[in-house]
């Protein structure tokens, strides 16, 4: 499908969620819950379209519809700046800070997608074009892990050439980001956002969305894809 179809889909399915959800009660599982204030500091412009879903920026994965199963399989996200530059140059990252999980995260920082040489005007329209360090990895927290957040970066590149270390391809996990942004003088990010979602067999009564659950065991299988 093409980029033009992609966000004329994105623009028709946001409107139809907003028709869906508007009397929505703020209990039932379809409810965007908005995430908490101390969350929400990573929200700052950056708007990320799923399918079905919308924009889910800022926001908790809804437990309906399948929706946390499905984001697990989806393509990737449809990713808006409105703020860039149109002669400039970005670099996208999306990273899980929780890897494993949020109350011990030994992986942090999970690398989901690494994406540097895209154009200004095309991130304004949501077209992520660009050199691709690292594939797109769906969301797929583990079963029992609570809820994982999933972290949005735009960093304005300036022309520099950004690379992996070879250390660095070998895995996703674990990724020292702090370095990888010292490495090539990347001050603060252009723009970011966040959303959480847990394991689709997780039941919602087991744990409040937000908080911090008691860690349980990983196997290195189950680790090997947050």
């Amino acid at each position: 499908m093409g980029w033009t179809m992609r966000l004329v889909t994105a623009a028709l399915l946001l409107g139809l969620m907003m028709v869906v959800t508007g009397d929505e009660d703020e209990n039932s599982p379809c409810a965007h819950e908005a995430l908490l204030d101390e969350d929400t500091l990573f929200c700052q412009g950056l708007e990320v379209f799923y399918p079905e879903l919308g924009n889910i920026g800022c926001k908790v994965v809804p437990d309906c519809h399948n929706y946390r199963q499905k984001i697990t399989s989806w393509m990737e996200p449809i990713v808006k700046f409105p703020g860039a530059v149109d002669g400039a140059t970005y670099i996208l990252v999306m990273v899980d800070p929780d890897a494993p999980s949020r109350a011990e995260p030994r992986q942090r920082f999970w690398r989901h997608w690494l994406v540097t040489d895209i154009k200004g005007a095309d991130l304004k329209k949501g077209k992520i074009q660009g050199q691709e360090l690292s594939a797109y990895q769906a969301p797929s927290p583990p079963a029992h892990s609570g809820f994982h957040r999933y972290q949005f970066f735009v960093y304005l590149q300036e022309g520099k050439v950004i690379s992996l270390l070879p250390k660095e391809n070998k895995t996703r996990g674990s990724w020292k980001m702090d370095r990888f942004l010292n490495r090539f003088h990347l001050g603060e990010p252009e723009a970011s956002t966040q959303f959480m979602t847990q394991n689709y067999q997780d039941s919602p009564t087991l744990q409040a969305p937000r908080g911090r659950a008691s860690e349980p065991k990983h196997n290195q299988a189950e680790i090997a894809a947050c």
